[in-house]
C-alpha cells in the first residue's frame, strides 16, 4: 500500500498516544510499534566551536511524520555537505517522533465493497511515527561560521516543502541553546574503511610481488639442478 499523504495526519485533535517501553515490558502498552525512519540526529562537525546558530522554528501546531524529518535531514544535509563540507557545520535534529500514528486498514479492490464501509470510530493498529509540534518550538538548528550564515538559511528555507506546517528561519549566537553535542557524528566511521582496505590492498601488492620475485628465483635453481643430474647421467653413460 502507498504512502499515504502527510495532511492526513497533521492535525492534532486526538490523545497522544506513546505508551511504549524497550528495557520495562509491563510498561509497554503498544505492542508492535513500527520502526523509526530517522537514521541520525546529529551531523557534520560537533567538535568545531561554531558561532552562531539558526533555528528552524514551526509557526504551528502540528503533528510531523518520521518520514518528513528524514526528509528534511537528507536534504539539508546534502545541500551544505557539498557546498560547505562535513567539517564546516554541524546539524542537530530537535524533535523526537514519540506518537504512534493508527490507522483502520480496510479492505481494497475489486470485490471489496461490501468490507470497505468499516465501523464508525474504530481504533485502528499503528502504521507509523511523528512528532507532535507545538507552536513556536524549534525543529532544527544549524551551526556555523558568520561567512557561511545566508547559504545556511538557503539550506533551511529549500527543505520548507518537506514540511506540513508554516516555518520561520531565527539566527542567534546562543549556543548553548541546542544542549549537548557529541564527541563524534556516525559519518566519520565511514572515511576509516577506505583507509583500512588501502592498506590491505598494500600489503596484498607487497606479497603478491614478493611471490613473482621469488617464483623466478625458483625456477632458475629447479633448471640447475636438472642440468646438474644430465651431467651425472653423461658422466655414467662414459
Amino acid at each position: 500500500m502507498p504512502l499515504r499523504p502527510g495532511k492526513c495526519y497533521r492535525r492534532v485533535h486526538k490523545p497522544s498516544y506513546t505508551r511504549s517501553a524497550v528495557k520495562v515490558h509491563k510498561r509497554n502498552y503498544i505492542g508492535a510499534v513500527p520502526g523509526l525512519k530517522v537514521r541520525q540526529f546529529n551531523m557534520g562537525n560537533p567538535l568545531k566551536d561554531f558561532p552562531y546558530v539558526i533555528d528552524m522554528i514551526a509557526e504551528e501546531t502540528v503533528q510531523i511524520r518520521d518520514n518528513a524529518i528524514e526528509a528534511l535531514r537528507t536534504t539539508v544535509n546534502h545541500y551544505l555537505n557539498k557546498r560547505l563540507g562535513r567539517d564546516n557545520y554541524f546539524i542537530k535534529i530537535r524533535i523526537f517522533p514519540f506518537q504512534i500514528l493508527r490507522e483502520n486498514k480496510q479492505a481494497q479492490g475489486a470485490g471489496a465493497d461490501r468490507v470497505t464501509k468499516g465501523m464508525s470510530h474504530p481504533f485502528g493498529k499503528p502504521i507509523g511515527r511523528a512528532a507532535r509540534i507545538r507552536k513556536g518550538q524549534v525543529l532544527l538548528s544549524l551551526l556555523v561560521d558568520e561567512a557561511d550564515i545566508e547559504l545556511g538559511k538557503k539550506a533551511l528555507l529549500r527543505a520548507r516543502p518537506k514540511l506540513p506546517c508554516k516555518l520561520s528561519v531565527k539566527v542567534h549566537t546562543d549556543v548553548k541553546s541546542i544542549g549537548t553535542k557529541p564527541k563524534k557524528t556516525k559519518e566519520e566511521k565511514v572515511e576509516e574503511k577506505p583507509v583500512e582496505e588501502e592498506a590491505k590492498a598494500e600489503e596484498g601488492k607487497e606479497g603478491e610481488a614478493g611471490k613473482k620475485e621469488a617464483a623466478p628465483a625458483a625456477g632458475k635453481e629447479a633448471g640447475k639442478a636438472k642440468e646438474a643430474g644430465k651431467e651425472k647421467k653423461e658422466e655414467k653413460k662414459k
